[in-house]
This record gives C-alpha cells, structure tokens and sequence, in this order.
C-alpha cells in the first residue's frame, strides 16, 4: 500500500465531508430533555457540530475535512511533514476549488463563538458523547493544533477551551471508573482512550495524557486469552480485541507489547475470525452498515499493531507481525467497498474511518 490510495480518494472524501456539513437532516439527537419545554433544535445546542446525522459524526467529518486540508502529511503536493509535527502536514490534498469550499465549510463552524456553545453543552452534561466523541473531538484539535496551515492552527487555537473541558471530564472518568466498556460500539472504552492519549500527548495536555496511561494499565494490562473468535456482535464498528491491543501498543515498549500481544490473542493466525472480513446484507440498515466500519478500524488497527511489532526484537514478534500482514489488504479492501453504496447510513461517517484506515496502512511503507 502506498499514499496513492489516499491521493485517489481524497476528492470523494472531500465531497463527502462538504455534503455532510450541509445536511442537517436527518438526525439523530442525543440529547436529554428535562422539561417538556426543552426541544431546542440540533443547531441551537449544538451549532459547530449539527450536521452530519450526529454530533459525533459531524465532529469526525470536520477531522477528515482538516486532514484534507493539510493537516494528515503524505500529500502529494507537499513536502515533508514540519519537523516535530505529530499529526501535521503541509498542503492539502485537493485541487484549489475543492479546498477553498472545505475551508469555507468548516471555517464557518469552527469558530470561538460556536465553539463556546459546544464547550458548556459538554461541560453540563460530563457523561455525554464518552469517551468516543470526546476522542473524535481532541484527534480534531490536535490535527488543526499540528498543522503548519495558519487556518488549521487558527481553529486548534479556538478549540483549546473544549480540549480543557475534555481532558477535565476524561481525568475525572478515568479515575472513577473501576471496569472498561468491551463492546464493539461507541462507547468502547479503549477505542476513545487510545485515541484520546495520541491528542492529549500532541496537546501537550501531560496530566489528561497520564491518566490515559494509568487507566490502560490498570483495565487491560493484565488481559490474556483474549476470546477473538466469538467477540464478533452483529452491529460492530469497533474489534474489541483489537480496540485494547491498538491501545496498549501505546503505553508498552515494542517488546512489552509483544509478550502481552502474545499472551493476550494466543495461537493469533491470518485465519483466525477476529482478522476475517465481514459483509453487509442491507446498506440502508444504520445498525448494519456499522460492519464496513468494522472492516476498516479492523485494518487501520492491524496496521498500526504490525508497525509496533516490527520495532519488537522478541522471539514472535515478527511471525505475529506477518501473521497480520497477511489478513491486512483483504480487511482495508472489504472495509473501502463499503463507501461505494452511496447510502446515508454510511456516508455520514464511514469515509473518516477509510482515512483512517488509509493513512495507517501508508506509513508501514
């Protein structure tokens, strides 16, 4: 795999994501009324992050619109990613047209004023969007914060006040917390942790980013025997499995995370079900659709866990590490054909994960 998918993609993902900040129906509203009065619309409450179906997704189409922009390296018509920049990049990915309709899109949205709003909605309300649209919404900062785009930087800068109040509500979690959420959807704990910690670290938020570390350590470090072939439920975004692995990779040395990978998904094999592909029998199905999703978090995750298994010099971890390597391109390939259905049910969120993906799948090269 090699940058080149990414290039390819990205002026579909572009129209995706201008698409999606212009549909503010349908939607789903998470939001808890306490009073029969308390009807406000997605937009009133919620006026950075309205569109899109959900506050979640909308939130994770404006990373994929700032990744376009500028703010995920690798562009073709870029240079070298600035030299300490984790998740920045130095030109967009789209023709000048594309780029100045999503710096449009997402300039209007991404302001101090609207971004207020969304900051004392989160802090009302400390158990809401946890811990996934937290995650969505500090990989958001820290893509914007990286960048060496003045614009990208201007809207990191207006949304340090909800990466606070996040790293704030995550800390106070964390610490409370005495088991994780296992399952393969939203609030899947690792998942949002582990992406929770790579923003935090960027940040430069050390205390959010300890506590990411700690809670890791104490939910999943002890974790062996791992039961891959039965954690498939029918309505999956996320691997469970996988989700811990991807994050303990980021807390472990290379050889830590090899004997606990080891112990933790023993007998591991490219045949194995936790690494098969998985299909979708109805693409108008919100819930069903959630399997492309699977595919491709399946493959970004792999990917990421072959990088650090490359590192390890411990007995296995190479054969584990060719072991994924195998189940990796029918994974990425299973979880992009997915974005061909053109349905709404995928469309308002799948692409982020095919960034995702992607980007995860091009740096093992």
């Amino acid at each position: 795999m090699d940058n080149d998918l990414r290039a390819q993609a990205a002026p579909d993902y572009a129209a995706v994501v201008l698409g999606n900040l212009s549909e503010p129906f349908p939607h789903s509203a998470h939001h808890t009324q306490v009073s029969a009065d308390d009807r406000p619309t997605p937009e009133q409450i919620h006026p950075a992050f309205y569109t899109s179906f959900d506050w979640h997704s909308c939130v994770h189409m404006h990373w994929l619109g700032a990744s376009l922009l500028g703010g995920t390296p690798g562009s073709p018509s870029a240079g070298a990613a600035p030299a300490g920049a984790s998740d920045g990049g130095t030109a967009a990915w789209v023709d000048s047209s594309t780029e100045a309709s999503l710096r449009q899109a997402l300039g209007a949205n991404l302001t101090q004023a609207k971004l207020a709003v969304e900051r004392d909605y989160l802090v009302a309300n400390p158990s809401w969007e946890r811990p996934y649209g937290w995650a969505w919404l500090m990989r958001l900062a820290a893509t914007c914060s990286a960048s060496s785009d003045p614009q990208l930087r201007e809207w990191g800068t207006a949304l340090e006040p909800l990466v606070d109040a996040v790293a704030e509500l995550s800390v106070a979690w964390m610490a409370k917390a005495q088991y994780p959420v296992r399952h393969g959807l939203h609030t899947n704990a690792a998942f949002g942790v582990g992406y929770m910690l790579d923003a935090f670290r960027s940040l430069g938020r050390a205390d959010a980013a300890a506590a990411c570390e700690e809670a890791a350590r104490t939910w999943f470090g002890n974790d062996h025997g791992w039961p891959g072939d039965w954690e498939l439920s029918g309505q999956d975004f996320l691997s469970a499995g996988l989700s811990e692995a991807d994050l303990m990779r980021r807390v472990l040395t290379a050889d830590e995370f090899a004997a606990w990978f080891a112990a933790f998904l023993p007998g591991l094999s490219a045949e194995s079900r936790i690494l098969q592909p998985v299909s979708v029998t109805d693409e108008t199905d919100g819930y069903l659709v959630h399997l492309h999703g699977l595919n491709l978090t399946r493959a970004g995750q792999v990917a990421r866990i072959i990088a650090t298994l490359r590192e390890s010099s411990t007995s296995g971890a190479s054969a584990a590490a060719a072991e994924l390597n195998e189940a990796l391109d029918p994974l990425l390939k299973a979880g992009l054909r997915g974005l061909e259905s053109g349905d709404f049910m995928s469309t308002h969120w799948l692409a982020s994960f095919a960034w995702d993906a992607l980007g995860s799948v091009a740096a093992l090269d």
